[in-house]
């Protein structure tokens, strides 16, 4: 009978798999579109995700802002820590669906104000994961993988196979980040995410979309952010 991490660990090397494949046709073709659709959203709905992910990734790196206080017991096993992991995840989902519902339906001026508050509600998701894997998220270096998993969650086809190498093999890349590509981050995530998001503009329908958008945002990330750290700390192969 296999033990819960045994389980697990074959969940997350199925999951590595799976980001290693190339995406289908339906989403190459839904990247077209997207393309297209990013070409006619106002130059000032661009500054202010840019601008947003630039703050965030400076936080991130610089400040305790993203950091708050959980509760991690000395005697959790690996399925405990896991299921206040998803617990939260739930709480976090919910916060950000009522909040895509709030401003999509407001909205072109309040959908872009969605930006840097959802990214905020991701960081802080993330650093409780870290914490509740027993991660010091104060160190510089976990900070940076924090950061690697948030890129992967919403990386495309041309730049995942190389985050998803870093992520995986941390314990020997992470001394060649002393910091990140912004840039090249500001843009994977951009365009991951504006298909879907750039429906939360349009009045009325907004509503709807924000509150779908955002809570199926957050599950990518807790999918990636909860595989991450089952390899990182379970596989063997990887440490």
């Amino acid at each position: 009978m296999q033990t819960y991490e045994q389980q697990v660990l074959k969940e997350a090397l199925k999951w590595k798999r799976k980001m290693k494949r190339k995406s289908s046709l339906v989403q190459k073709a839904s990247k077209s579109v997207q393309t297209k659709i990013n070409q006619k959203i106002p130059e000032q709905a661009h500054k202010v995700v840019t601008e947003s992910i630039r703050k965030m990734i400076e936080v991130s790196l610089t400040s305790s802002a993203y950091i708050y206080k959980v509760e991690v017991k000395p005697e959790w096993g690996f399925e405990k820590r896991e299921q206040e992991i998803k617990e939260r995840l739930q709480k976090y989902r919910n916060t950000a669906a009522v909040e895509g519902a709030g401003t999509g339906a407001g909205g072109i001026f309040l959908g872009m104000a969605d930006f840097p508050m959802l990214l905020s509600i991701k960081m802080k998701f993330l650093f409780d994961v870290g914490q509740l894997y027993g991660i010091n998220v104060n160190n510089y270096e976990e900070r940076m993988y924090l950061l690697h998993l948030f890129m992967l969650a919403f990386s495309s086809d041309h730049s995942r196979a190389r985050v998803l190498h870093r992520v995986v093999h941390w314990e020997q890349e992470k001394h060649k980040w002393a910091e990140i590509d912004w840039q090249e981050l500001q843009q994977e995530y951009r365009d991951t995410i504006d298909f879907v998001k750039m429906l939360q503009l349009i009045p009325g329908f907004g509503a709807v979309v924000g509150a779908w958008a955002n809570s199926r945002l957050l599950n990518q990330l807790g999918e990636t952010a909860m595989n991450g750290y089952r390899l990182r700390l379970l596989d063997e192969n990887n440490s």
